[in-house]
């Protein structure tokens, strides 16, 4: 019984140690590109930081960073909020688009993969350059906005913290659709998850095709709503128009590296927030969906 037992201990303890060896590479690059990065940022927020001919040279200011982006910025508090409202509102556009072309390629028709495929070129090809060379030639936006006078409507019927993050992401529309490729490729993916039994018994109990998206189809891709919704949050955090993102790099070199640290260290702690706000909401979702 004992040698059987240190066999298996040494079995378990060499295929631990091969998935070790394999994650190692990943590990490896976590540490360097990620984890050193993001603890490096986080303690020169807190430093007053100065490039110098021996390097950097930070002295220590504790929390007068942070302090001096809420209280003495008069940029930054606005770009933030605006950036947050512009979030909110191109997120819930981005899945509702990606689960309703993905609903369409689900189905069985003759060049569907040819299809699927155009969906997802414009991942491909959506660097930053491109993007910026199409909103630049005005195709990130939608002609009726000035045909038929939308943003002056908006602008007349809402409040000017909401209208303005509106318009920004109505004449992006084009451009913020074009990031629904992975979200499309993902909800294609959760389809395969539904057995085709399940909607061949629905169909035999007289389900209607409306009932059959709420009642099956929705909560069987509940998993990848979600992870459609956090990968989309941090898809947009990163957005090359995005306000946050061009005011800390514009700011790089007047503002300083302490203060630019602690900027985006806020903006990172917010959208940290609002991934936990989304899965604990779905958490929710689950468990009453249970309880019914």
């Amino acid at each position: 019984m004992k040698r059987s037992t240190r066999g298996k201990l040494s079995i378990n303890g060499r295929e631990a140690l091969t998935g070790y060896l394999f994650i190692a590479p990943w590990l490896i690059g976590l540490g360097i590109f990620v984890a050193y990065p993001l603890l490096f940022t986080i303690y020169m927020s807190f430093n007053d930081v100065r490039i110098t001919n021996l390097g950097l040279q930070m002295n220590w200011v504790g929390f007068e960073n942070m302090t001096h982006a809420f209280l003495k910025d008069n940029q930054f508090p606005i770009i933030l909020v605006e950036e947050i409202v512009r979030m909110l509102i191109a997120i819930p556009l981005i899945i509702l688009f990606a689960l309703f072309v993905s609903v369409l390629l689900h189905v069985r028709f003759p060049g569907r993969s040819v299809f699927r495929a155009f969906f997802f070129l414009p991942v491909i090809f959506s660097t930053g350059t491109v993007l910026n060379q199409l909103f630049f030639q005005g195709a990130g936006g939608l002609t009726i906005l000035e045909q038929y006078n939308i943003a002056g409507f908006i602008l007349t019927n809402f409040p000017k913290a909401l209208a303005d993050p509106l318009i920004q992401v109505l004449d992006m529309l084009v451009i913020i659709l074009w990031y629904s490729g992975v979200q499309v490729l993902m909800f294609l993916i959760g389809f395969q998850t539904i057995g085709s039994q399940v909607y061949e018994a629905a169909r035999i109990d007289g389900s209607t095709a409306w009932m059959t998206l709420w009642k099956i189809t929705l909560p069987g891709l509940a998993p990848f709503i979600l992870l459609n919704t956090i990968f989309t949050i941090v898809d947009m955090s990163t957005f090359p128009f995005s306000g946050v993102m061009a005011y800390i790099v514009g700011s790089m070199n007047t503002a300083g590296f302490g203060y630019i640290s602690a900027i985006a260290l806020i903006y990172f702690i917010l959208i940290f927030v609002l991934i936990l706000l989304v899965l604990a909401v779905f958490r929710r979702a689950s468990r009453n969906r249970r309880r019914g």
